[in-house]
């Protein structure tokens, strides 16, 4: 580097030194990209600035503050209407959104909705369209839960004794974390280490020790019940004593998948700050309730605390982005919750209701105020984004993101091959959205 430094042109250099001058100049910039995590100092126009921007790393996060229904639909509804945008602009009817973000982190309701979302399917494409995912979820509420039976649609989440687990078998099969089409985060809170505990996909590649099955995932992060959920890795060797991830501070997942993008240097080689990250936050559903005059009960202090802490988070996260955010960060989260009860023919309308809102947002330097979009309007912003980042990436010649692969299949379990074949298990155990309705 001092030798390339030192290397400064006078009037008489010939057409062959300023060639190697040149390329000394686009040695120096690889080099503190990629050792150092420096930042360009080149211009936009420069040829290495064209040659090293392959875009942002694109990020999707869904907070899990609690089991109510508002959130999962606010959440599945903001999803169902960024798809639309994406196959609308893109022309590809059959455009799945999990296709266009390359790290997905979700807790509780969101960690199954991420799941399903980045599920693999049998021809190596993601399993379920969000569209799918939104009617999953509003036929959901009101008289049916996912297990079949007359009780409320959150007592899903309180144990997977209530039947959780069978419905998560259905809509997972013996899936595991190897089995999603992009990295994967999914907290929980183990109460046996009196710690968070992350699951992720990039350490199941790694190790059958960090690899757990979808269902049981699922049933971890969504764990609200007076007992804690006990699930144990593939191979047996690592075990959880799982509690909601509401109950820490992992209920707003956006900071931890950050914080993974840039310290995962072999799947992301290129994130190097946050202006190389591209993050759609979605929030939960504020509540609609005031506060009891009685002493809260734990549940309800739980759900409240984690509130506040997702609020802390989002917070943290917008002022780390500065003046990027509402373009590299964009947070959506509904102003209230729906004032009726949530049942199946007005659980449409009630996520429509949430879009159309307008949240609080963070703002750098001046504290919190009314955004001035819609959320969706915020969505629509964020397609128009997603789609400019796959032209992108198509165009430039360096890939930002290098996906760790599956090398040897494991027999004893669902895992696919990189080439997106699925195992026989793995496409028999899984069903079709149109048996959903059959099942119930």
């Amino acid at each position: 580097m001092e030798a390339y430094a030192a290397a400064t042109p006078s009037p008489r250099t010939t057409a062959v030194d300023m060639d190697k001058l040149i390329s000394h100049h686009l040695f120096s910039l690889l080099e503190t990209k990629f050792l150092f995590g420096g930042c360009l100092s080149s211009g936009p126009g420069t040829p290495a600035q064209a040659f090293l921007d392959g875009g942002r790393v694109r990020v999707l996060a869904i907070d899990g503050c609690g089991a109510a229904a508002e959130d999962a639909l606010l959440a599945a509804a903001a999803l169902a209407r960024l798809e639309a945008k994406l196959r609308e602009q893109t022309g590809d009817h059959d455009a799945r959104v999990a296709e266009f973000f390359d790290v997905a982190a979700g807790a509780g309701t969101g960690g199954v909705l991420t799941a399903m979302l980045f599920l693999r399917g049998p021809d190596g494409r993601p399993r379920y369209s969000a569209q799918e995912t939104l009617a999953f979820m509003a036929g959901s509420v009101g008289k049916k839960d996912w297990g079949g039976k007359s009780r409320s649609w959150a007592k899903l989440f309180r144990s997977t004794r209530s039947g959780g687990d069978r419905v998560f078998q259905r809509v997972f099969g013996d899936a595991t974390l190897r089995d999603t089409v992009a990295p994967l985060l999914v907290p929980c809170y183990d109460l046996a280490k009196s710690a968070p505990f992350v699951f992720s996909r990039a350490d199941a590649v790694e190790s059958d020790a960090f690899d757990f099955r979808l269902r049981d995932v699922c049933a971890a992060t969504c764990a609200v019940g007076r007992e804690p959920v006990a699930i144990k890795s593939i191979d047996g060797l690592t075990a959880i004593a799982a509690a909601s991830a509401g109950v820490a501070a992992m209920g707003n997942p956006a900071a931890a998948a950050i914080t993974h993008v840039l310290h995962n240097k072999q799947e992301f080689p290129l994130a190097a700050g946050v202006e190389d990250i591209l993050v759609l936050s979605i929030g939960a559903a504020g509540s609609s309730s005031p506060m009891p005059t009685r002493s809260p009960s734990p549940r309800e202090l739980a759900r409240i605390t984690a509130a506040g802490v997702a609020d802390m988070v989002d917070e943290s996260v917008a002022m780390a982005f500065g003046h990027a955010c509402g373009s590299n960060y964009v947070r959506i989260q509904a102003g209230k919750a729906p004032t009726k009860p949530l049942h199946a023919d007005n659980a449409a309308a009630a996520a429509g209701a949430m879009l159309v809102q307008r949240n609080v947002e963070s703002v750098l330097f001046r504290g919190r105020r009314l955004a001035e979009r819609t959320n969706a309007e915020k969505v629509d912003a964020v397609a128009a984004e997603l789609v400019k980042e796959q032209e992108r990436r198509r165009r430039s010649p360096l890939p930002n993101v290098a996906i760790k692969q599956v090398g040897t299949p494991r027999l004893s379990s669902a895992t696919t091959l990189s080439s997106g074949t699925a195992t026989a298990r793995t496409a028999s155990s899984m069903p079709s959205p149109a048996s959903w309705d059959s099942r119930r």
